[in-house]
């Protein structure tokens, strides 16, 4: 007679079984459809901020080596289904020597010749619409200053020569703010404030399946402009390294949080959180 109130075995290996298949779905839905991104610097501000968490969708463009999560594949030239981004998609380029994502706006095309003048982007011989518009207002977060030196920390001390105190008695930065819209009507705001040597750029010609990317802080973003030895992208980015594009907001951090739940609220930047990323159009652009 056996005792029926006895806990049955643990089949292990039927357990493992299916916490693998569940990581193996987790992995692939990361690879293939989308995946949380994280914006660790100020350089696509106005546009992202330190903290904000993201929505990247995988299949816009395809799928290649850059589209599996850490990815786990070797580096090649490889494409399936592949499609070209449009002027203004903000997007997820690998670093050509390391296993590093970044997030840059396309803001050229294969085939096209791009330059940059003072500042201004020349494509194809014609020079953007860029024009000054009122500063964007950025809030004064001190835990998002640098401090002690220390470079890995984002870092806002850059804008601190434009911080003002508003009427409503809270500090703000109010750097000097450029709307560029691009030949297909995409626009978006730009932070542009001293001379720098990624100021002059080309002209080159971008290869075919390739994208030129810039940051929308342009006085502090490693793009294409900037030497990959120099924590820059190298040039046009090959549409393989392409990993993916930036759909929307999901919640965004403003620095404060700590281990006391209190502050898991008191840190949320409310106003964020769906925001979408894809650009707008300007008045009079026909919409694809």
């Amino acid at each position: 007679m056996t005792d029926s109130s006895a806990p049955d075995k643990v089949n292990w290996l039927a357990e493992i079984r299916g916490l693998g298949l569940m990581l193996l779905a987790v992995l692939a839905f990361h690879s293939l459809v989308a995946k949380p991104f994280y914006i660790p610097s100020t350089s696509m501000m106005p546009s992202l901020w330190v903290g904000d968490r993201l929505v990247v969708s995988k299949y816009p463009y395809g799928w290649s080596w850059a589209s599996a999560s850490f990815h786990i594949l070797p580096r090649g030239n490889w494409r399936v289904l592949a499609s070209t981004p449009e002027y203004g998609d903000i997007v997820i380029p690998v670093h050509p020597d390391q296993d590093v994502d970044y997030i840059k706006r396309v803001v050229a095309l294969p085939g096209d010749t791009i330059e940059v003048r003072g500042g201004q982007i020349i494509l194809n011989g014609k020079a953007i619409k860029r024009e000054v518009v009122p500063p964007v207002r950025l809030p004064f977060e001190p835990e998002l200053l640098c401090q002690d030196g220390n470079g890995e920390r984002p870092c806002l001390q850059a804008f601190e020569a434009f911080r003002k105190t508003g009427a409503d008695g809270r500090d703000y930065f109010d750097p000097p703010t450029w709307r560029e819209t691009l030949p297909n009507g995409a626009t978006y705001l730009t932070i542009d404030y001293r001379d720098q040597d990624l100021d002059n750029y080309g002209p080159i010609t971008v290869p075919e399946d390739s994208v030129f990317v810039m940051g929308d802080n342009r006085d502090l973003s490693a793009d294409s402009r900037a030497l990959a030895i120099a924590d820059g992208l190298g040039g046009p980015v090959p549409m393989a390294n392409i990993g993916g594009r930036a759909e929307f907001i999901t919640f965004s951090l403003n620095g404060s949080t700590t281990w006391n739940p209190a502050s898991w609220f008191s840190s949320l930047r409310g106003d964020r959180a769906w925001t979408t990323l894809r650009p707008p159009l300007a008045e009079g652009a026909a919409a694809k």
